[in-house]
């Protein structure tokens, strides 16, 4: 796996599991449009790879997170959808490279 897609993967998890703080509304603002940027990144990565199931989840993931439009899902909501996409983006990783060796 490209080392770009890995380093996206964990900051965009670092930035999902920090909205479970008490951060100031720009910050939220802030990974919205980072999450935009980096699920994009993924699915064109994932599209190229014919990955059509990734591409699909990331692109689905860059229309959730985006700014433009808000997804209003409450706070706790919000909690539970960055906790499981920050636990699978890490899993991405891990999971990857066992499922290319067979």
């Amino acid at each position: 796996m490209n080392s770009l897609e890995n380093i996206i993967k964990v900051v965009l998890a670092i930035l999902f599991f920090l909205c479970l703080m008490d951060m100031p509304y720009g910050y939220y603002q802030l990974v919205r449009f980072l999450a935009l940027v980096g699920f994009a990144i993924l699915a064109y990565k994932s599209f190229e790879k014919q990955e059509n199931t990734m591409t699909i989840i990331y692109v689905s993931l860059a229309i959730l997170f985006q700014p433009l439009i808000k997804t209003s899902l409450g706070r706790e909501l919000w909690n539970i959808v960055d906790v499981i996409v920050g636990i699978g983006l890490i899993g991405t990783i891990f999971m990857k490279p066992k499922m290319e060796k067979k």
